[in-house]
């Protein structure tokens, strides 16, 4: 088996999970819980105690507890995918004449998106506090469907508002809840979503930019070496002209890190672009993560259980007939992008 088909099996695995994961994303009862609880049985019968508590207490401190870790790796990596980036693709496409200006859209990328990415860590998503409940009571009306009238967080012994949830992660009730992001290490919620929104867009161009510059610099060593012209002995003695496979090969073993950056950064750009596109799709009817899961009897994992009293009012709310807070494309842009403040009652 060559390393073409290998590859292709273990891209093809990459997104079967990706797949799966989207499918049965905040699910009770999944074939992922079912696996991973068999799996857990049958290890703690084999695995000495001690380790058990290590690596729960891990797992939870990763998954449960602010920290920084994701925050680290997410800059180790894209370290390593910029140091690659100009060590070896920089050098040969300015060979190539390509434009001081094109391949230094990159770099700018890396600002804007630095800065976004330190704004969803630094702001506060809108914490919910005593002196603030008040006037976020007024925001919005409750549907009565997920969001009920004299409902409490018995956590912060503040009565929830409308579109508010308790993050058991970071220990607080949040305006306009959207999800709790371990990358960004923050909730995303009313007073941060414009800048979540606009993080995931110029992370997804720019891994889009990078794969362009470094394609065509791949297209054009291909071209220069005369390949496409080329032809090759096979096993039988036979003269066969180079392909498609035959190139590709070629490169994986000329530019073998070249082309394994430019897969990693094709399906970032596709992971990233889809999950950038429901965020969008969010924000133009005026809806949340947490509303989109609840409306489809899902449980987030980072709510607070207490969120089980929403569903003893009555049934989620089947959304497919119309959003419950949407006021039109450009009135829920506004508020995502400009968000109402306490105090001062929001359109209708």
């Amino acid at each position: 088996m060559d390393f073409l088909t290998l590859f292709a099996i273990y891209v093809a695995v990459v997104l079967t999970c990706i797949a799966l994961v989207c499918k049965y994303s905040g699910q009770r009862q999944t074939p992922f819980s079912v696996l991973l609880n068999h799996t857990s049985t049958l290890l703690s019968l084999i695995t000495p105690k001690w380790l058990q508590r290590v690596s729960q207490r891990t797992l939870h401190r990763l998954f449960h507890q602010r920290n920084n870790m994701f925050i680290y790796l997410h800059l180790l990596v894209e370290g390593a995918v910029y140091a690659e980036f100009t060590y070896e693709v920089f050098g040969y496409c300015r060979d190539m004449d390509t434009t001081l200006a094109s391949l230094s859209v990159p770099y700018v990328l890396l600002a804007i998106k630095t800065y976004l990415f330190y704004r969803c860590i630094t702001k506060d998503p809108g914490t919910i506090t005593k002196k603030r409940v008040g006037a976020l009571l007024q925001l919005y009306p409750y549907d009565k469907r997920m969001f009920h009238p004299g409902v409490s967080c018995p956590t912060c012994q503040l009565v929830k508002p409308a579109r508010s949830k308790h993050c058991r992660v970071c220990n607080r009730c949040v305006e306009r809840f959207d999800h709790h992001c371990v990358w960004v290490n923050n909730c995303i919620g009313a007073q941060n979503t414009r800048y979540f929104l606009l993080y995931l867009c110029s992370m997804c161009v720019m891994a889009g930019d990078m794969a362009l510059l470094i394609a065509d610099m791949l297209l054009h060593a291909v071209l220069r070496s005369g390949l496409l012209r080329a032809s090759y002995i096979d096993e039988h003695g036979q003269q066969q002209p180079a392909g498609p496979v035959f190139v590709m090969q070629h490169l994986f073993l000329t530019f073998p890190r070249i082309v394994f950056m430019l897969g990693f950064l094709v399906f970032i750009f596709l992971l990233l672009a889809g999950y950038a596109l429901f965020h969008a799709y969010l924000a133009l009817v005026n809806h949340t993560s947490n509303e989109w899961y609840k409306s489809r009897g899902y449980v987030c994992q980072h709510c607070h259980p207490a969120s089980a009293v929403d569903h003893l009012h009555g049934p989620a709310p089947d959304h497919a007939k119309g959003h419950f807070y949407s006021r039109g494309i450009l009135r829920n842009l506004r508020e995502v992008f400009l968000p109402p403040r306490p105090g001062h009652k929001k359109d209708n």
